[in-house]
């Protein structure tokens, strides 16, 4: 007799409620027809495969879990030294079940062969081109019943591409869902492996792909590529479906770039991008006042017309002489396209008509103003980085690699557990005073985290086994009068023992809140006239110290505030003043004191005092400048825009003042810092689109940080997504250095555990929770959709059922917010 594992009630509550339909009974393979790594791998002898539902609308996984012969698991444990019960209750071990978001994307299909074998197959999407899963049905299982379960998997994969019920659905609409043009399921047993497993027939060839981007990159810029190192997807190999709807065009007043090019579309499915058109005009023109228009079209179709905006995310890659960006449909439907041009000079002319619309767009001033040198500094940003050498990239890779199977066996070596009461905690937690957490301020004196709701904070210890607790509550945030208020910004002073806090109504005072007796105790006029846009503290660890005075700045001014100052705090002799509105948005400060401010008009001034001139000046690239971040030694710069992050390095490697920063002396004219500009790649932006019909806004970044701790990671968030760059990875041009988590809301506020990278403390609407970095994951179709593998079995943890695929916070993990 067989039986599965005793989870299966906890794991899908009644299997009435979850699962839609089974096949009781077959065998799991991993066959990989062109791999040199082995033919075929038998990954489950005995198991069975479902459908089931998840908690969100329009989703589904299938599911392969194993089947043990009656007291097989009781035998195994034994064997391995563990708890027999405790043991049934390890959810998420990978040889009792494989679990896959129902998308089309897998190519799920059926096959019934010769002598009554009935087959099911699908990709591995996280293995090598060619790779598929079979399940091999018993002999028992009725040809009715595989043709039922097909159909059910077609209604969901309808149902999680449309976003509406399968009902809806005709006969047709389903069609698409059938994938004859793979190839045919190759036999699983390794007794039918071909004896061409090593070589590709020309006929398998022709049905892998690579994507444009996806090939060795470390070729020169000024040398074209090979040409079979970037081919895409041929037209009738992929069925990509670009929006048939095309706006009407505005007229031109002036065209700034036409050029021909391929056209070709990132197709969500196959995860490539696909050649639609081989020869298309696109074409940049101005078309009102500060107003720019992208049209691709050729003789046969007209294919798409957007504004150019900071929106279309535009990435050039020289490599492969593309153009990248993002198209987003009145509907919040997020697409992305790439042009391909036949050389060089071709991309140069429509990369300088693309980046004069979209700097002019941004900063209502003419490109023609901008110098020469400031032009090549923002072509330079907006294109792929460069490569390093290829022995430090192998380097960088072998570290990935190390990195990946560390993080697996920090996933296998973690312990969880299952309570039978978490039907009770895992209901959705909405407090009633209609407040939201906003903003995060963590200690580095103390291991203390301060949470802003409302006119309200909580106070949350950080615990040596690395969670939070709750710790208390300051009910109420009045001034010294007792009018209540919400504080706009919050930073901790004075060896964490004050808070400063600034009240949106008021932007010419602060105040000082005692948290030893959690009120406000002191308001502090900064000047009558020159308001407080943003503060900072007097050099990176100030906070950690007695030091009383701290930075500020207005629109147009940079001062130091003197709390111990009779009447106005600002400090006259201190103060830099600027005639013209610079906008200055956002201040940091290094160890030593070396200030950096930043603009809503994108750029950035570096000082090495307060008074004088800024020694450097990073030009703008467009985008207003939210955030503000200054590694320790002031060698990285790091500043937040909505759509992208710039990371600039402040050392200067040539020239007279050769060894210096930024901060200390000023850069020649032509060796302005190259910049990074950090984003995420069109494609991934078109799926955070499609998954939560948001655009990119990103949270201010922010380094790791500590006494004596090398920076290392940068952490930011945009809509439910937390994302973590590694520094290493940037520095080495690893394409999309980062890893993201999902959550069910969006990321309120975020920032690293004082002293480590290893840790996030995040803040949702209504919840605060500390994240071992080890959750984070590379940015694939599985963690985009909600990493529904892991995520919603492997927090460190209880875990939310209800909540499947999306990262709920489990009681352990978790503080509600109800301060």
């Amino acid at each position: 007799m067989f039986v599965l594992r005793n989870v299966g009630k906890l794991l899908f509550g009644s299997s009435n409620e979850e699962s839609m339909i089974e096949l009781p009974q077959g065998q799991l393979y991993l066959v990989r027809p062109f791999s040199p790594k082995g033919y075929s791998e038998l990954i489950f002898k005995d198991s069975s495969a479902r459908i089931r539902r998840t908690a969100q609308d329009f989703q589904y996984q299938l599911v392969i879990q194993r089947v043990y012969e009656e007291g097989e698991a009781e035998l195994l444990a034994e064997e391995e030294g563990e708890d027999a019960e405790a043991d049934a209750d390890i959810l998420a071990s990978e040889r009792d079940e494989k679990t896959f978001l129902l998308d089309e994307a897998l190519h799920f299909r059926v096959e019934n062969r010769e002598g009554s074998e009935k087959v099911l197959a699908w990709r591995d999407l996280s293995g090598d081109a060619g790779d598929v899963y079979e399940f091999v049905c018993d002999t028992n299982i009725s040809p009715a019943q595989v043709e039922q379960f097909d159909a059910i998997a077609k209604q969901c994969q309808y149902e999680r591409k449309y976003r509406k019920p399968h009902t809806t659905a005709s006969d047709e609409d389903l069609l698409q869902f059938v994938f004859d043009d793979e190839q045919p399921i190759p036999q699983a047993s390794p007794l039918h492996s071909p004896t061409l497993t090593l070589t590709r027939s020309i006929e398998s060839s022709d049905s892998m792909f690579e994507t444009l981007h996806g090939a060795n990159t470390s070729a020169k810029r000024d040398k074209a590529p090979e040409p079979e190192a970037a081919t895409p997807v041929k037209k009738k190999e992929r069925d990509a479906r670009p929006p048939k709807v095309v706006p009407a065009h505005p007229e031109a007043t002036e065209i700034l770039a036409a050029e021909i090019a391929e056209l070709h579309f990132f197709d969500f499915p196959s995860g490539a991008f696909v050649l639609q058109d081989g020869a298309v005009t696109a074409t940049v023109s101005e078309i009102g006042k500060w107003q720019y228009w992208l049209k691709v079209g050729s003789v046969d179709r007209d294919w798409l017309g957007i504004p150019i905006t900071a929106d279309i995310n535009p990435v050039f890659n020289f490599d492969f002489l593309s153009f990248i960006f993002n198209q987003f449909a009145d509907d919040g439907s997020a697409y992305s396209w790439l042009l391909r041009f036949k050389d060089q000079p071709t991309l140069e002319r429509f990369q300088e008509g693309l980046l004069q619309a979209l700097w002019e767009q941004l900063n209502e001033m003419k490109w023609s103003k901008v110098k020469d040198t400031e032009r090549d500094y923002i072509a330079d940003a907006f294109q792929d980085m460069t490569m390093e050498d290829a022995n430090h990239l192998e380097g960088v890779q072998e570290e990935d690699e190390e990195e990946e199977e560390e993080d697996k066996e920090d996933d296998r070596a973690r312990s969880e557990h299952y309570d039978s009461d978490e039907e009770d905690d895992d209901r959705e937690y909405e407090p009633k005073d209609g407040e939201v957490n906003k903003s995060i301020a963590v200690g580095y004196k103390h291991d203390r985290s301060f949470v802003v709701r409302g006119s309200k904070i909580g106070v949350f210890k950080h615990t040596p086994n690395n969670h939070l607790e709750f710790s208390t509550n300051i009910s109420k945030v009045e001034t010294p009068k007792g009018e209540l208020f919400s504080p706009k910004k919050v930073m901790l002073h004075n060896e964490d023992r004050n808070l400063i806090l600034q009240k949106d109504s008021d932007p010419n005072s602060l105040y000082r809140m005692d948290l030893e007796y959690g009120k406000v105790v002191d308001e502090w006029k900064v000047h009558d006239d020159i308001p407080v846009v943003t503060f900072a503290p007097e050099n990176k660890f100030a906070q950690m110290t007695h030091e009383p005075t701290f930075l500020g700045v207005s629109h147009n001014a940079l001062y130091r505030i003197d709390p111990r100052l009779s009447g106005a705090k600002l400090v006259d002799a201190q103060l830099k003043q600027y005639a013209s509105k610079n906008d200055f948005s956002a201040i940091a400060t290094t160890e030593k004191g070396y200030i950096a401010v930043a603009s809503n008009k994108g750029d950035v001034r570096l000082f090495d005092r307060l008074g004088i001139n800024a020694k450097t000046h990073i030009p703008a690239l467009g985008e207003a400048i939210i955030g503000l971040d200054v590694s320790a030694d002031g060698r990285w710069v790091l500043a937040t825009c909505r759509t992208y992050l710039l990371l600039v390095d402040a050392l200067q490697k040539s020239g007279k003042n050769e060894g210096k920063l930024g901060f200390e002396k000023s850069f020649a004219a032509a060796e302005k810092p190259q910049p990074r500009r950090l984003a995420l790649t069109p494609e991934h932006v078109a799926q955070f689109a499609y998954e939560t019909g948001k655009g990119v806004s990103f949270t201010p970044a922010k380094f790791n940080t500590g006494e004596g701790i090398e920076e290392s990671s940068i952490i930011t968030a945009t809509g439910p997504y937390i994302v973590e760059w590694s520094l290493k990875k940037v520095l080495g041009g690893k394409k999309a250095p980062y890893l993201i988590k999902r959550y069910t809301d969006d990321v309120k506020a975020d920032d690293f555990k004082f002293g480590t990278d290893k840790n996030v403390i995040v803040a949702l609407p209504h919840e605060v929770n500390m994240v071992d970095r080890a959750r984070l994951k590379r940015p694939t179709r599985e963690s985009i959709a909600g990493d529904f593998v892991s995520a919603g079995r492997r927090s460190s943890g209880r875990v939310n059922t209800r909540e499947s695929g999306r990262y709920k916070l489990g009681k352990d993990d978790v503080v509600q917010t109800a301060f």
